[in-house]
Parts: structure tokens; sequence; C-alpha cells
């Protein structure tokens, strides 16, 4: 079977505690859009994973989350045939998007149809909590609030229709060091999630825009002055609102002319500060999950 794994953005991110385990508390609105990588999944007689990737320097061993995931299931069930798994990369790596988390999301998918174990979504959400905060999210896919550690999620209407410019510079930025650095700071300015969360279910463009916001660009930025000339880049032209997607490098901007997105996507183009450029839209998800507390 071939199935679709879709990046996100955050159009909002704060971070509001950290347990006792280490893990940071996080409130987000999580955005899915129709950037995406390709998995190829197939049963195969002997046991095992064997994992292929088309884009260079991708691990395809146990170091991989989507391995990590189609063991999970194949464990857990005692399945005694193993799985191929071809993964065609499109979605940047280490770039704020959730590649490997909507990667290891689609791998659980897969798994569970392929074999017929029957779990629900809410299931396999409960299961992907332990392969990374944003798999869970990345089942459900659409708009959504995420809390806790990522994995109590509350499925919010469909944004306004608009265009969205992706940007990542070169550089690549470690999640965990980013959080890390951000307990360094103490104090710091919060976004208004549940503003933007009002302003989602009334479905007002410019009051989402407008409350866009994310905390650890105060950590990111001061290491890759790219994103903040990024930002500047896509406000110059056209851009309602642009800011950074989870922990970085990627810029995302939103637009509500095409002829301004296609036009800025030119500008960064030439720019030489980002390696890939992207023009694309939000994705609805389609999950049927109201409230997941995983």
């Amino acid at each position: 079977m071939e199935l679709i794994a879709r990046a996100k953005i955050n159009l909002s991110l704060d971070v509001v505690g950290k347990r006792q385990d280490g893990y940071h508390l996080v409130r987000m609105v999580m955005q899915t859009v129709d950037v995406c990588d390709t998995l190829i999944i197939k049963e195969k007689d002997s046991a095992g994973i064997a994992l292929a990737c088309d884009a260079p320097g991708v691990p395809t061993d146990s170091r991989n989350l989507v391995w990590k995931a189609a063991d999970l299931l194949l464990q857990e069930f005692r399945i005694e045939r193993g799985v191929s798994i071809l993964l065609k990369k499109r979605i940047p790596s280490a770039a704020g998007l959730a590649g490997g988390s909507a990667d290891a999301a689609c791998a659980l998918k897969g798994v569970n149809e392929l074999f017929g174990l029957g779990l629900s979504e809410k299931e396999l959400c409960v299961r992907a909590v332990g392969l990374g905060a944003d798999v869970p999210y990345c089942i459900m896919g659409g708009t959504a609030l995420s809390e806790g550690i990522g994995e109590v999620l509350t499925k919010l209407p469909a944004v306004p229709d608009c265009h969205i410019v992706l940007a990542k510079p070169g550089d690549s930025v470690p999640t965990g060091e980013v959080y890390q650095d951000l307990d360094l700071l103490r104090s710091y300015p919060h976004p208004d999630v549940d503003g933007q969360v009002r302003a989602i279910r009334e479905g007002n463009l410019d009051e989402i825009i407008s409350r866009m916001g994310n905390v650890l660009e105060l950590v990111t930025i001061p290491r890759h002055p790219a994103v903040a000339e990024l930002i500047q880049i896509m406000e110059r032209n056209g851009a309602e609102g642009a800011r950074m997607s989870g922990s970085g490098p990627t810029v995302f901007g939103i637009f509500r002319r095409e002829k301004d997105a296609r036009l800025a996507c030119g500008e960064l183009e030439r720019s030489g500060l980002a390696k890939d450029v992207f023009l694309t839209r939000p994705y609805p998800g389609t999950g049927s999950m109201q409230e997941v507390d995983a």
C-alpha cells in the first residue's frame, strides 16, 4: 500500500512548564500542510523490517522512526511476518516540519491496516506517544490544539483557505538542544494560544495570523539569523504574517493571494538564504476524533 505523510507547521507554539522526567509541557496549534513524503509498505514472508529511503543520509535501521513505529506493532502483536518499506522523502529533515513524525504515523497506520490489527485512531495515538511528541498529532492531522507533551489533542475546525510559503535554510536544528536552552531563559513572553483557538473556531484568518507566535524563536534566531531574514523577506513580499515552525529553522508565511506567494517564493530563492522553498496550502485532516487524551 502507498501512504502519504504530510508536514505540519505550528501556527503558535508555547512552552508552559516542564515535568520531573524532563519532558516539556507545551500548548501548540498545529496545522497540516500539503508537502509530503510517501511510504510504500509491503508484507514479506520473512520476519523483520527492510527499510529503504531515497534520501542520502537518512538512517534505514532502528534509528529511524519509521522502523521503530513498524517494529512497535510487529512486536506487540507478535507478528511473525515482516514488512518492506520504501520511504520517499520530500519533507526536509530536522526542519521543524515533523517529517519524521509524519512518516512514523504513516508506518503505524500502514502496519495496522496491512495486518488487520483493527486499532482505532485513538489506540494508535496511545502507542504513538512513546515515539515522539508530534506523532499522535500526525496520526490525526488537520488543525488541532496540542497540549501536555503533545499527547492531549483537541480537533479544531479547518482554518480558512490561504497560501502558505515554506522556506528552510541549509542548517538543521537539534530540537532537544533548543528546548534545553529555552530553560535557561527562565521567563519569556507567551503567545496568545487561547485567542488563536477562538479565532480558528470563528474562521477569522486575520485574528489567527495576528496571534501567531513561537517562543522557540528566542533560542533559534540568535543562532540562525537567517530565520529572521527569511521572516522579513516574506513580510516584505506580501505575507500577512510569518513565523518559525517548531524548533526551526523552517519559516512559514501566510498569504491571501497566490500571486504574492509566488513572488515571495522567487525572492526567497534569489536570496540564497533558503535551501528549500515550497508553495503549499493548509490540508484538512481526516481524523474523526473530537478530543484525544493519549
